[in-house]
């Protein structure tokens, strides 16, 4: 027979149970979070090599024009002003990883300068998760996210196995993801959460708020970078984006060379 006493919930369960809403809430945002980061990578891996060489050709005449006028006038101004132009398209160091294999401190490898014409080119690597590998992500970020984790022990080992989702994901990879499905289900059974003093849910509340603030203003960056506000005006359809950009890019460069066969004509 119970007594009215033991009827009674434990003063920690109602906290117990806001720490694991909590702790459900704040992994739903990391796993949005990190969606949308491989998002903007990914978008901004195309943009650099799809676009980059454009830039550097508009860089280039750009430079060229500006001598071309510092030839013309003999301006101390314009020679200056040229030197500045001819500056921002020295070899940099890095410049061939910058833009992906597409340049390199000599100027354009082949297929970038066909891209500028008419020629055939090998299109971009793109490396885009599919909605299975999706689907996949989000289910063993869900299972084995380290905030799950009570012992020093076990974060390790999720965070470890965690470490290797992310890069698969990032990398589109289906056939991984699935291995690492597997893996985690033929993998020890974490034991079971002991209910922790209320100081301690106390503290774990207060570390999962400090979490979230963190991760708001990772996905602020996110958004207000360049290459996330470019995505965020075409979520559904970035190619096309793309495509605007080079066609305007296209024209510019098209422009810059009728100015600079009008100088030096």
């Amino acid at each position: 027979m119970t007594t009215p006493e033991a009827e009674q919930p434990r003063p920690e369960a109602r906290l117990e149970q806001a720490v694991r809403a909590a702790e459900q809430a704040l992994i739903e945002f990391e796993i949005a979070v990190e969606t949308f980061r491989v998002e903007v990578e990914n978008f901004s891996r195309l943009h650099h090599q799809k676009l980059g060489p454009m830039y550097a050709r508009l860089d280039e005449l750009d430079a060229q024009i500006a001598e071309a006028k510092a030839a013309r006038t003999g301006d101390p101004e314009d020679a200056r002003k040229a030197a500045e132009a001819r500056a921002r398209v020295l070899p940099m160091p890095g410049v061939e990883e910058l833009f992906h294999g597409w340049m390199d401190g000599e100027g354009l490898f082949p297929e970038a300068a066909a891209m500028l014409s008419d020629q055939s080119v090998r299109p971009p690597q793109r490396v885009r998760p599919s909605e299975e590998a999706r689907k996949l992500y989000r289910e063993l970020a869900r299972k084995a996210h380290p905030d799950l984790a009570q012992e020093d022990a076990e974060r390790a080992r999720r965070e470890e196995f965690i470490t290797r989702v992310n890069a698969a994901y990032a990398r589109g990879d289906e056939v991984l993801l699935r291995e690492l499905a597997e893996e985690w289900a033929a993998g020890p059974v974490p034991p079971e959460r002991a209910p922790s003093p209320s100081e301690e849910l106390y503290a774990r509340l207060e570390w999962l708020a400090e979490r979230k603030e963190m991760l708001t203003l990772v996905a602020r960056e996110l958004e207000d970078s360049a290459i996330g506000s470019m995505l965020r005006m075409a979520p559904d359809d970035p190619d096309r984006l793309l495509d605007e950009i080079a066609d305007k890019l296209l024209a510019d460069v098209a422009a810059r060379e009728t100015e600079l066969a009008e100088l030096v004509g």
